[in-house]
C-alpha cells in the first residue's frame, strides 16, 4: 500500500538551489482522505523546489483527471484539472502559518510533505455545481425565477377589491 509518506521531501540535505521532483497521484491516495469531494482520479504533480538560506518556495503543477458525480443524473465522469500553486516556507523559531500558502518552520526542518496541499489544491478543483459533459450546453436560464420587490407590490396593487375585507380581518 503506497503511504504519504511518498509525498515527503528532504530538504535538509538540499543544496541552496532549484531542484525538481515528480510525483503522481491515484484512487489510492484518494482513500487517505476522509470524507473526501474526490474518491477517484489519477495524475502527475511537478515540483520545483527552490532553496535559498532564508525560505523554500515551492512552485506545483498538477495536471490529472479526477471522477465526479452528475449532480443532474448522477453519472460519474471524468473531469479534468490543471492547477498552479505556490508555497512559501520561511524559517523561523516556531512552526506557524501565515496564511493559507505561507509557512514558518523550523530552521533544522528534516523534510516537507506536500500531500495535503496536493489534496486540497484537487478538491478546489471540484466545481460548485457537477455536471456531466452532456449537459453543458444546456441554458440554467430556466431553472431560477426571481422575484422582485416591484413584483410583489404589483400584484398587491392588483387584489381583487373583494378581498379587501378579509384582509382588515388580519
Amino acid at each position: 500500500m503506497k503511504d504519504l509518506k511518498a509525498y515527503k521531501i528532504e530538504i535538509f540535505g538540499l543544496s541552496n538551489s532549484t531542484h525538481d521532483f515528480n510525483f503522481t497521484f491515484d484512487d489510492e491516495f484518494f482513500s487517505h482522505f476522509e470524507n473526501s469531494l474526490v474518491s477517484k482520479g489519477k495524475g502527475t504533480c511537478d515540483v520545483v523546489l527552490a532553496k535559498t538560506d532564508s525560505m523554500i518556495t515551492v512552485d506545483l503543477t498538477i495536471k490529472g483527471i479526477i471522477e465526479l458525480e452528475c449532480d443532474r443524473s448522477l453519472e460519474p465522469f471524468d473531469y479534468p484539472i490543471a492547477v498552479e500553486k505556490e508555497i512559501i516556507y520561511k524559517y523561523g523559531d516556531e512552526e506557524k502559518e501565515l496564511s493559507e500558502d505561507v509557512f514558518v518552520i523550523l530552521k533544522g526542518e528534516q523534510e516537507i510533505n506536500i500531500s495535503t496541499f496536493l489534496y486540497e489544491s484537487i478538491s478546489l478543483e471540484v466545481p460548485m455545481k457537477k455536471l456531466h459533459p452532456k449537459f453543458q450546453d444546456e441554458s440554467d436560464d430556466d431553472e431560477m425565477i426571481y422575484i422582485s420587490d416591484t413584483d410583489e407590490q404589483s400584484q398587491e396593487e392588483s387584489t381583487d377589491p373583494r378581498w379587501e375585507a378579509l384582509k382588515k380581518l388580519k
